[in-house]
């Protein structure tokens, strides 16, 4: 008998829209039915996007020193966060970074950099960067993340080659204020839109575990939507300490993949990105998200730092997957058995 899920994904498969009604239900699942709702959520990620898994490489050309005080944000006014802050990036060391994530498998590089928004002077250094680096990599997607956006900036960066533009949301309108007030949300959603008007792929996303209720992050995600965001990056709240957010633990692995199922629902045909804080909030639960998700980031993020790049590989050839525009991969030979050597019947302390 079909779950209410499978009859969910049968009906968005059909064509019609998941509802806010239907993404609450996805949310608020039960854990014991987590694996009925991935199934189902699975089903509508295969179709698709059949069995690949998009990665994704952040270059942080300039990092911390944000005048802006987004109150989950290591790099903002405020934020007593021991991250590195440094100014922009040379054009060779962005290109070694950048060349870096490619050759570990990465399709797209995102390049992004802190503040409220580039001044032209700061364009001008991301396009020399995009044409230096397409020069030498002709096939790869660039992402451009460098705050609101004034008028004719994106047009520019497209010229320059630039593929998409990065612009979170991050949360619903209805809780904008209560975690950022030196620019609106309107802002945000102006900068997608320009991005979106200059032909570049707009590409915005969420951070869950700010506080917000259920319905909230219905909210973000129907904004999402109706924003035409190709791709969503769903971010889970990193608390660090000396931001305003430390010791929020809102989450659970089980809650987070229920995010990124309500997330395929809702948005079926969209890039669905498991960003920052999937190591820490995801948890083992990691490979079961990629049944829903279908892009990651891969290695490190902006202040800090993610898992081995090459386990991240192996997590995605473990789970039947393969990169997206690579041949498909021949699985590793597995590692050698290791003898036990602690323990019962020695004198070192048993592994528990």
């Amino acid at each position: 008998m079909s779950s209410t899920f499978d009859q969910l994904a049968d009906v968005v498969l059909a064509g019609r829209p998941a509802t806010a009604e239907d993404a609450l239900t996805v949310l608020r699942a039960d854990d014991a039915e987590l694996m009925s709702v991935v199934a189902a959520a699975g089903r509508l990620r295969r179709a698709h996007f059949g069995n690949t898994v998009k990665v994704n490489y952040l270059v942080n050309l300039k990092s911390g020193l944000c005048p802006e005080n987004c109150n989950y944000c290591s790099q903002a006014l405020g934020s007593k966060a021991p991250v590195l802050k440094y100014s922009w990036l040379s054009e060779d060391e962005a290109l070694r970074q950048a060349g870096a994530g490619l050759k570990g498998g990465a399709s797209r590089v995102c390049v992004v950099a802190s503040g409220r928004g580039p001044s032209h002077r700061d364009v001008d250094k991301v396009t020399a960067m995009v044409g230096a680096l397409k020069a030498e990599h002709p096939d790869v997607e660039v992402c451009a993340c460098l705050g609101l956006l004034s008028d004719g900036q994106a047009d520019k960066l497209k010229a320059a080659g630039v593929d998409a533009y990065n612009h979170n949301i991050n949360t619903a309108e209805s809780h904008h204020d209560s975690i950022v007030q030196t620019h609106t949300y309107a802002d945000r959603v102006d900068t997608v839109d320009k991005a979106r008007t200059a032909g570049l792929s707009p590409c915005s996303g969420l951070i869950a575990g700010l506080g917000e209720t259920d319905e909230q992050l219905v909210e973000a995600l129907f904004a999402l939507r109706d924003l035409e965001s190709d791709s969503i990056p769903v971010n889970f709240l990193m608390p660090f300490d000396g931001t305003p957010f430390a010791d929020t633990w809102e989450l659970s692995p089980t809650r987070c993949v229920k995010i990124l199922a309500m997330a395929r629902f809702v948005c079926p045909d969209r890039e669905i990105r498991i960003a920052g804080g999937r190591e820490m909030h995801l948890r083992s639960l990691q490979s079961v998200a990629l049944q829903v998700a279908n892009s990651i980031f891969l290695g490190d993020y902006l202040t800090s730092e993610g898992q081995e790049a090459e386990a991240d590989l192996a997590m995605i050839r473990d789970s039947g997957f393969v990169v997206l525009g690579s041949d498909e991969e021949v699985a590793q030979r597995p590692v050698d058995p290791a003898i036990r050597r602690r323990g019962a019947g020695t004198d070192v302390l048993p592994n528990a």
